[in-house]
Order: structure tokens, then sequence, then C-alpha cells
């Protein structure tokens, strides 16, 4: 049966505390979550200080399409946990493959999941404990925005060990983003491709696209290497 809606504020032991660390006053008083909140950060060693994020501007070379969808079966079979709003295309397709596999996945909407009908691809995972939904938007906000979802993208690098940001087109807001999260000090990595060269300059780093020969949480070049 899938968990009702649960409300979690800084006062709560399950409050994920290094949120402020990276959005200072514009952290989250409230964080509504429906699913296994023993999948928050620092509640579950499942994790294993390895959540990815996932993040993709909605315009994206097709070749980068296809990397992203190896990475996402690659994370897949090597259980990797993963975050992310999914609501760009390349998103949603990752979140299409993640969700075949049983490693925890965390779904963050760009709007309240009050009311937020359920998709039926999600009910399995939530049925087996290994998804949590979780905004930080109250019952106003029933409608995402580019605003919104700003704010989500923070929270939800906020939250990840690793950020992937498989394309960002160039004067987007993703590529913005990368920019403050970055200037965070929060491992950013993308793929090796002139598209992402404005990822590189701003510092990101090169992820392989197969994971194969390495263990579950590695599968990266040298972290203090650049592209």
């Amino acid at each position: 049966m899938t968990q009702a809606i649960q409300h979690i504020t800084q006062k709560d032991t399950n409050y994920p505390t290094g949120l402020r660390q990276y959005l200072k006053t514009e952290t989250p008083g409230t964080i509504w979550t429906r699913g296994s909140v023993d999948l928050l950060p620092g509640q579950n060693a499942t994790l294993n200080g390895d959540l990815w994020a996932l993040f993709c501007s909605s315009k994206c070379p097709g070749e980068i399409i296809l990397k992203a969808h190896d990475l996402a079966q690659e994370f897949r079979e090597a259980g990797i946990p993963t975050i992310g709003g999914y609501h760009s295309p390349v998103e949603q397709e990752c979140l299409r493959v993640l969700l075949r596999g049983s490693q925890p996945i965390l779904i963050s909407p760009a709007r309240s999941i009050e009311n937020m009908r359920l998709k039926s691809a999600w009910k399995d995972a939530l049925s087996e404990e290994r998804l949590l939904i979780l905004s930080i938007f109250g019952s106003r906000h029933q409608r995402s925005t580019a605003a919104l979802a700003h704010q989500r993208n923070l929270f939800v690098a906020a939250l990840a060990d690793k950020i992937c940001i498989a394309h960002a087109a160039e004067d987007s807001k993703i590529l913005e983003f990368a920019r403050i999260v970055l200037a965070w000090g929060k491992p950013v990595f993308t793929f090796e491709t002139p598209a992402n060269d404005s990822l590189f300059q701003l510092g990101a780093r090169w992820i392989q696209t197969s994971l194969s020969e390495f263990p579950p949480t590695e599968g990266l070049n040298d972290p203090t290497e650049n592209r």
C-alpha cells in the first residue's frame, strides 16, 4: 500500500541536515514526501554517499540522448541511486529506464505533491519501497513554473553527492544552474562531446559512458582532473 504524504520539518530528526550548507537562507522549512522516507539522504546506508542527480536541457543533441540512455541503463545495472525532477524529455527517458531496476529513486516535482495524481509507472516502485517522491512546495503550488523548477533543481543538487548534467544548452537556465552548483564545490559531470564545451569551461568533469570496468560507486575519471 502506498504511504500517505508526510511533512518533514527542520525540527525532525530525519530532515536532511546538509541542505543548509548549500541553500543557506533558501533552505526549505518543510519537505513533503510520499513513499519510503528511509530513502532520505542521511537515513539509509543504501545510498552509500553515492546519490546521483540527473539533469538535462529540454533541447539536446541526439548523440547525448543516446549517451544518457546508456548511462541510465548502467546506473540501473550497478544499483546506483538517483534523484531528479525528471521533467525534460531526456530526464523522463532516464527515469523510464531506472524504474525497471531495483535501486532507490528519488523524484522531486517542481510543484506540490498534495493532490498530485500518481503516475502508474511509479506505483510498483512505491509499493517496493524503493521510490521516494519529495517536494519543497506546499499546496498553493499546483503547477510547475520555471522559477519553481530552478528552486527544485537547487534542492535536488543540494541533496545529491554527485551531479550529472547530460547537456546544458547555451544561455539556458540549466547552464546557469551548473555555474551555481560548481561554485558550491559539488562534483559535476557531463559527457565528452563538443556540445558540452560550455559545461567543461565552467569546470565540469568527464563521465565515462560505461561502468562495466569499475566498482558500482566509481565509474568516473580521476575526480581531480577536468576535461
